[in-house]
């Protein structure tokens, strides 16, 4: 097939000690999956049906090694989000829970970072999000710990410091909606496809980071990431 334009960059994710890599699909996103955190936005923690928005896969950066990120323009306030990061090596429709985690092909740490002003002005006015959560470059995601390899985290110590000083800190355990149960409720609208990516949400003590800090986030039995903030 002859294409018009030259193809979009395939963009790519490491898998710890492998040589191959993970093409990312799509990028979803689960919002408010810890109660803290939902308090700390102003939100009713009940267990309410989960939501999700989506990034591009544009937003993936590999960061399985130290990177950067640049801060992005149009915002004062620009936020970290520590995340635990599903990839799919399976697809399919209406995925029962119990068989739900078949689909997974690995875990990693990730960050959901976030220009908190536009996201916030766009939800006080009832419009969209894109412009706060899905640019490029908005999602650095560590190596993928195959499935096959560490079988599926229910509890790990899930953290983040900057420039060494904590900022959040909590436990996946206390996901409100589980990896098992947001990959079931997002087949009920979507056909999953292998290569997608789900994002389950961020604990409390989101803040502000600006040019020259280095985020540090990890995950106990995925490792760390380490992504500094450029001018």
């Amino acid at each position: 097939m002859k294409l018009a334009i030259e193809a979009p960059r395939q963009h790519t994710l490491a898998i710890a000690g492998r040589d191959e890599r993970f093409p990312v699909n799509r990028v979803f996103c689960v919002g408010r999956n810890y109660a803290a955190h939902a308090r700390e936005m102003g939100k009713d923690p009940d267990r309410e049906p989960p939501f999700f928005f989506m990034k591009p896969a544009s937003a993936v950066v590999d960061a399985a090694s130290p990177t950067s990120v640049p801060y992005p323009p149009k915002t004062a306030n620009y936020h970290h989000e520590i995340e635990l990061v599903v990839a799919l090596g399976k697809g399919g429709r209406n995925i029962p829970i119990a068989q739900a985690l078949e689909l997974v092909y690995g875990y990693a740490v990730g960050l959901d970072m976030t220009r908190r002003d536009l996201q916030l002005d766009a939800r006080d006015k009832g419009r969209p999000w894109e412009f706060g959560k899905s640019f490029s470059l908005s999602a650095p995601i560590g190596a993928l710990h195959r499935a096959e390899d560490i079988g599926h985290p229910a509890s790990a110590t899930i953290s983040l410091t900057v420039n060494g000083a904590p900022r959040q800190s909590s436990d996946i355990a206390k996901l409100i909606w589980s990896v098992a149960e947001s990959i079931a409720y997002l087949s009920e609208y979507e056909d999953l496809e292998p290569g997608d990516i789900i994002m389950t949400g961020t604990p409390e003590g989101v803040n502000a980071v600006v040019a020259g800090d280095v985020m540090l986030g990890q995950i106990d039995g995925l490792g760390a990431i380490e992504v500094r903030v450029t001018a």
